[in-house]
């Protein structure tokens, strides 16, 4: 595959839930068309120019060197380090990319640093060997098939997913699930429950609203509708005991008009 250099890697994060990433390609053939906000911002600085460029990803050939130099800088600060936010640390099909983010966990986690990944692709089964204090997680807004094939074409299909997260499970290995973006029934009429149903072995459940679509503010009652969702989250959490985060903006105040 193409590859690129970088001059950094590790830096600390915006995003609510998270402290520093590492970035190890630029770029993911999963194709998401939400739309993806890290594509929009890959165009938007001259990153991407086109859809077909951004699903042709490119792996950053020197990270590990990086690693090495950047760890002693920044390892007092670091309370975690997730992989990634803007690309996909276990892209479906694209051995190379799983391969770098396990180098780089290994790396990581021989410094003592806590590591965190999120995929849509097939979690590795050599995560298993890696440090317990490791968090592995899958997103999931589906279980679907035909929707899946739509929306994220390109990514692992759902049960694979769910199935090499429950291996890790099995393995004693810390488990969770970005439900984000979760769609509007005007996208997909399903029901939330049986996605909880499907992942009831995870630690740890996010859920986020669909963003950056106007179809969204279409269905009528979308305000009401992510208000509900969300609760039933909760209160599922809550019942079976595990770890959630509702993403900021998912919860609203509803109005007469709404």
């Amino acid at each position: 595959m193409k590859t690129i250099k970088r001059k950094t890697l590790l830096y600390k994060t915006g995003v609510e839930y998270g402290d520093y990433t590492i970035n190890i390609a630029e770029g993911c053939s999963h194709g998401c068309k939400y739309p993806c906000y890290a594509m929009m911002m890959a165009k938007r600085f001259g990153k991407a120019k086109t859809y077909e460029d951004w699903c042709s990803p490119k792996l950053v050939s020197n990270a590990l060197e990086l690693l090495d130099k950047e760890i002693p800088k920044y390892k007092s600060k670091i309370q975690s380090v997730q992989l990634c936010f803007t690309t996909d640390p276990f892209m479906y099909n694209y051995p190379e990319i799983s391969d770098m983010s396990i180098k780089c966990i290994k790396k990581l986690n021989n410094n003592g640093i806590k590591c965190t990944a999120l995929t849509k692709g097939i979690l590795p089964k050599e995560l298993a060997e890696l440090s317990k204090e490791n968090e592995y997680g899958i997103t999931l807004i589906s279980l679907n098939e035909d929707f899946r094939k739509e929306i994220e074409s390109g990514s692992a299909p759902y049960k694979d997913r769910i199935n090499a997260l429950r291996y890790l499970h099995d393995k004693n290995c810390k488990t969770w699930v970005s439900i984000e973006p979760y769609p509007t029934p005007n996208f997909i009429e399903q029901n939330l429950s049986d996605i909880l149903n499907e992942i009831s072995f995870v630690d740890k459940i996010i859920f986020g609203r669909l963003n950056y679509n106007a179809k969204v503010s279409q269905y009528k009652d979308y305000k009401k509708f992510f208000n509900e969702m969300a609760n039933l989250v909760i209160n599922y959490c809550k019942s079976n005991n595990k770890q959630y985060h509702i993403k900021e903006g998912t919860i609203t105040e509803e109005t007469k008009e709404d």
